[in-house]
């Protein structure tokens, strides 16, 4: 996945897209990675925006860890 360095603030008008994962195809829980794990089960649905913490994919509705 290539990687692109911000030195403000990032805005947009259209909103973004996170790059979507299933559990079983996550990759490297790179600190700071915003992903979208399609299968991730927290709060009453399917599918969460996620973080990489450095270790783990951490869900934000939940605070758990996704894998």
């Amino acid at each position: 996945m290539a990687q692109t360095t911000f030195s403000g603030p990032v805005k947009s008008d259209n909103g973004f897209i996170a790059p979507t994962y299933t559990l079983a195809t996550l990759p490297t829980a790179t600190a700071g990675l915003v992903i979208y794990v399609s299968d991730a089960t927290g709060a009453s649905f399917t599918g969460s925006l996620c973080f990489g913490n450095g270790s783990n994919f951490v869900d934000v509705t939940t605070g758990a860890a996704v894998a």
